[in-house]
């Protein structure tokens, strides 16, 4: 009290001048009024009970924000330290690294791994669809590679069932990277005598180190290092100020709209499938997860997308079509919620987005 009683007496020599500029830092018409009044013992004590209900609304506003990361601990997860033990499986690792980078995986030596899912690019292209070995585009956006291992399935339909699996698929398919098979694939590794050496050092033991699935099994290995800690993880575990107020805002709105019924764990999303159109019918002639499981309740099913990094990700959806992330906010909100969202809304929730963006970088 004493320090508020200093800081009010000291505030009251200050002239007009001082008090319009207080204003525009402060946006507080009723302070301002009252320095402008005649000076008197009142406005001393008025002042200082305006100070002291502002505190104890604060403190209000902290406990009811405390109460409500109960329910923000629920629904998101702090992405871990790491899913891999790097010192152990270092020469895995740096296999599978070598390998997604190789170009020679491609029939015609164009493209690797990392052309459609570039790591200095969080793990995307940012094309609508990805050109392959012949320049032609496939039918589905490249989905990026960063924080993968989170999600229960790879690919939009969620045909393949981890990281390993989905590393080897591109490489024989006739769009991407166009390998005419897998004994193919091995011939041409095993003439790179670096390739035979390595193969043998990350996979100790084995008669056949140089094989197909351990191809997969060593990008998978590096693809478990691409997680993306970011402020919101700091938020997570604790630091009420890693986000600011319009972020925290944000993130209100983003739960009470509903859209963490398909955005959430560490990945928020990736863990589960939903029908694009849920409420309001999306046109598109992609069947989805029907395309793998010929059920017709998986017409027009995806696996729900992450959001970690979603503002350098774009473009948006399982075809690409979608620019901005302003439209792809506007656009989730009436097919899946059968909602309509305002200025407002979008710009508060981009801001939460924006605490998803992680600060970690990853070498060539």
């Amino acid at each position: 009290m004493k320090g508020k009683l200093l800081r009010v007496l000291r505030i009251l020599n200050y002239s007009s001048e001082y008090l319009i500029t207080l204003y525009n830092s402060t946006k507080n018409a009723i302070f301002v009024l009252i320095y402008l009044t005649k000076e008197s013992v009142l406005k001393v004590f008025f002042l200082i009970f305006i100070m002291s209900i502002g505190s104890v609304t604060t403190h209000a506003q902290k406990r009811n924000f405390q109460l409500k990361m109960k329910r923000v601990k629920r629904t998101f997860k702090a992405i871990p330290k790491s899913l891999i033990d790097e010192v152990k499986n270092a020469d895995l690792i740096a296999l599978g690294k070598k390998l997604y980078f190789e170009k020679k995986l491609s029939v015609n030596n164009s493209i690797s791994c990392n052309s459609c899912h570039q790591v200095d690019n969080f793990g995307v292209d940012n094309e609508p669809t990805s050109p392959g070995h012949e320049g032609k585009r496939g039918g589905r956006n490249s989905p990026t590679t960063f924080n993968a291992a989170f999600h229960i399935s790879q690919f939009w339909d969620g045909r393949a069932k981890d990281l390993a699996a989905q590393a080897i698929g591109p490489i024989l398919n006739p769009v991407e990277m166009g390998m005419p098979n897998e004994a193919a694939v091995i011939s041409k590794l095993s003439k790179i005598k670096s390739y035979v050496t390595d193969f043998k050092k990350a996979f100790p033991g084995k008669e056949k180190s140089l094989t197909y699935p351990n191809i997969g099994m060593a990008i998978a290995a590096y693809e478990k290092t691409l997680i993306t800690p970011s402020r919101f993880d700091d938020f997570l575990n604790g630091d009420e100020n890693a986000l600011t107020f319009q972020e925290k805002r944000g993130l209100k709105k983003f739960m009470g709209k509903g859209c963490a019924t398909c955005h959430r764990g560490v990945a928020l999303g990736g863990d589960h499938y939903f029908k694009i159109g849920l409420v309001n019918e999306y046109k598109t002639k992609d069947m989805g997860r029907f395309e793998v499981t010929k059920r017709d309740g998986d017409q027009k099913v995806f696996k729900v997308p992450s959001l970690r990094n979603i503002m350098k990700t774009g473009p948006y959806f399982h075809d690409g079509s979608v620019k901005t992330i302003d439209a792809a906010i506007e656009l989730m909100a009436h097919h899946q919620l059968g909602q309509k969202v305002g200025p407002g809304f979008i710009e508060d929730v981009k801001a939460f987005f924006t605490s998803l963006t992680t600060n970690k970088k990853f070498n060539k």
